[in-house]
């Protein structure tokens, strides 16, 4: 196979991984499902969601780089305790946000209005934004490896342009994924969603990181 060739297989390749790994649940659930809790616009989830993919692709494409230059065994070994771990942080981060979600709404039923001390946590939106961050920069996609060995005969510029399309491609199915749930979730409105969303939103996750972590979704 000539290098034309190769860099042409190697860029569907790595743009249909990119995807379809974006698929799974623990790539658009817990944004879209803290988005709706939160109440934020779609243009915000949306952003989230891009900063969040980022952080996702970038930690990816390093191990990637790293492997090449140290060995694919232990890095694709690391990523995969990586993904593992993921999970775990998922299901810590909903179980605290379930409990948060539902201080917030005890209090509002036994007060009878809304404390927005729950709400100032020090910016419970913000902490959400970055704490997600964080939980998909441990969750890397480790299939992305094979493919930047696989491109070892290409040129720098030939192999950059692989790895844009990867994370071009994963960045922008998860913000697609996250703006529609976003739309779809609009259609669920009441007061006990508006009461217990954060709740809700914290066992969504937990159950999303279930099927990471032990599941091997």
């Amino acid at each position: 196979m000539n290098t034309t060739s190769l860099f042409a297989s190697l860029a569907v390749a790595a743009i249909t991984i990119g995807s379809l790994h974006s698929l799974a649940p623990d790539h658009w659930v817990p944004i879209a499902a803290v988005a709706r809790a939160r109440g934020w616009s779609r243009g915000r989830a949306a952003r989230v969601a891009f900063l969040c993919g980022l952080g996702h692709v970038t930690v990816s494409v390093l191990l990637g780089l790293l492997a090449l230059l140290f060995g694919a065994q232990l890095f694709e070994s690391i990523g995969e305790r990586m993904v593992s771990i993921a999970g775990l942080l998922l299901i810590g981060f909903g179980v605290a946000y379930a409990i948060w979600g539902l201080r917030g709404a005890f209090a509002h039923r036994l007060h009878g209005h809304h404390h927005h001390h729950y709400d100032h946590v020090h910016d419970a939106s913000r902490a959400s934004t970055w704490s997600l961050f964080l939980i998909y920069c441990a969750d890397p996609c480790v299939a992305v490896i094979p493919i930047l060995f696989a491109a070892a005969p290409l040129s720098a510029v030939e192999t950059m342009s692989i790895v844009v399309a990867y994370e071009v491609a994963t960045v922008g199915a998860m913000v697609s994924l996250v703006a529609v749930a976003h739309s779809g979730a609009q259609l669920f409105k009441g007061k006990w969603i508006e009461r217990y969303g954060d709740s809700m939103a914290g066992a969504l996750i937990v159950a999303t990181g279930v099927l990471v972590a032990f599941l091997d979704w």
